[in-house]
């Protein structure tokens, strides 16, 4: 339990910026978080400063999670950006935290759920451990020799690399209540949709979703979903 709390504190994240007090970004009063990075390009990006991978404000999580946790007035946060699983690691180590601290997840991504799922099904997959156990071998055979003076380890790294990412992905879904994913697309935009940029993006259940296996979409409960009349 030690090691974990020491990696939540010591693991960073990329951020563009911070919202402590979104009405817009799902419902009811939330604390928006926008990382840095997003590899999708979208046209008309709402925030296109946070598309280059550098030039975000590095944090650690323990802080960004103690100036949430500060706002007394939110108990909701919302990931966005950028694109949240492009930092899946620190991205699901929030949300985990997060949704131990009590709050409610919500999550933009340009990425479909399903393609997100898929990743994350395909690096839990019985082969990831054994893939793991053949890296272990050659690294013993190797008698510790660094994996980048080796080409061949250097590639099995690589992709132990990306499975571990994915792993994260699922992580990330595992602690989310509700995804709004799919691109941003111009010709589809729609100033009437709530949440939505475009009328392609959806607002999926996550854990129905991966309860049933198929992907259902969510449905407000107990607040109004009217505008402001001031917007």
């Amino acid at each position: 339990m030690a090691a974990m709390e020491n990696d939540f504190e010591n693991t960073t994240i990329s951020l563009y910026g911070t919202v402590p007090d979104s009405i817009v970004d799902g419902p009811g009063l939330r604390y928006a978080v926008f990382v840095q990075g997003c590899s999708h390009g979208c046209p008309g990006c709402h925030n296109p400063e946070s598309q280059p991978a550098e030039g975000g404000t590095e944090t650690t999580l323990a802080a960004l999670l103690a100036d949430i946790r500060a706002n007394g007035l939110v108990h909701d946060v919302t990931l966005s950006g950028g694109e949240p699983f492009e930092q899946p690691k620190a991205c699901a180590a929030l949300a985990a935290e997060l949704k131990r601290n009590g709050y409610g997840v919500w999550s933009y991504s340009g990425y479909l759920y399903e393609d997100l799922a898929k990743r994350a099904n395909k690096a839990r997959a019985d082969d990831v451990l054994q893939a793991r156990a053949e890296r272990d071998r050659r690294i013993g055979a190797l008698g510790g020799e660094a994996l980048h003076e080796n080409p061949e380890e250097a590639m099995v790294s690589g992709a132990l690399a990306d499975i571990a990412d994915d792993l994260a992905v699922g992580d990330l879904l595992d602690s989310i209540d509700v995804l709004v994913d799919g691109p941003f697309v111009e010709s589809r935009k729609s100033l009437e949709l709530k949440w939505c940029g475009s009328s392609n993006q959806r607002l999926i259940d996550v854990p129905a979703t991966r309860r049933t296996g198929s992907v259902v979409e969510w449905q407000p409960t107990s607040f109004s979903l009217e505008k402001p009349s001031n917007w």
